[in-house]
């Protein structure tokens, strides 16, 4: 029996379930690895949204960290590139271009409410708008290319320290979103085992781990330095 639907075969489930029996793991895992990419994808289109919410309506920046948020725009961007060039299937990558998307959107947000910017930050915005097309249009030397990729790790790692040691030293996560957080660091986890199940390289696998350890942190940080809530005292008659 074949029914293909975007690439996920319900074909050898649906004929198990019909005879009776549990479908069998390679039929299976599969499957699930395939229509848990899609869901990750779709969850990836608002994912940053929470924050950029946050963001506009405190009309704050307090606590957050703009090289961490310019480093993340950076390693989206090799990161989708590659997937892009290397023939990857949509589900094992698709959010890498919604996040990017919103990730240039968020560090926009974050410039307007730091003006007036300095020399140094127009530096890097325009160095980024002149070489990006490039990278993501694949016009590079593919051995360049394959150093960028495994560069794009540690970058998003730099990306989190930035943060994770603003808030430690303020012992505050400021206006970062707990809910945006919460999304990256389960979308990690989701992330290593469809990238598992799509035999993808090693060092995108590596990627995904790096994710959990980063988000994480970050999310105990939004939890363990949050402000217990005053109690109400109550009235002496």
């Amino acid at each position: 029996m074949e029914l293909e639907i975007l690439g996920m075969n319900f074909g050898c489930v649906l004929g198990a379930l019909r005879d009776g029996k549990f479908p069998e793991k390679d039929c299976l895992l599969p499957l699930l690895s395939k229509v848990l990419g899609y869901c990750i994808v779709a969850a990836s289109t608002t994912v940053k949204v929470p924050q950029i919410f946050k963001i506009l309506k405190n009309n704050s920046i307090r606590g957050l960290s703009i090289s961490a948020f310019e480093l993340e725009v950076v390693g989206y961007t090799i990161a989708l590139s590659y997937c892009l060039h290397n023939g990857l299937p949509f589900s094992a990558y698709g959010e890498l271009a919604f996040l990017l998307i919103q990730a240039i959107v968020l560090v926009g947000i974050i410039y307007y409410y730091s003006s007036p910017l300095g020399v140094k930050i127009w530096i890097r915005a325009l160095l980024y708008c002149a070489i990006a097309p490039t990278v993501l249009a694949g016009k590079i030397d593919p051995v360049l290319f394959e150093a960028l990729y495994a560069s794009q790790h540690a970058i998003f790692f730099c990306a989190r320290i930035p943060q994770i040691w603003k808030n430690y030293r303020s012992k505050s996560t400021g206006e970062l979103s707990f809910v945006t957080c919460l999304l990256n660091f389960a979308g990690s986890i989701a992330r290593v085992f469809t990238s598992m199940q799509e035999k993808a390289p090693l060092s995108v696998i590596l990627g995904s781990f790096i994710g959990i350890f980063t988000n994480g942190t970050l999310l105990s940080q939004i939890i363990g330095y949050a402000k217990p809530a005053a109690k109400k005292e109550k009235k002496v008659q």
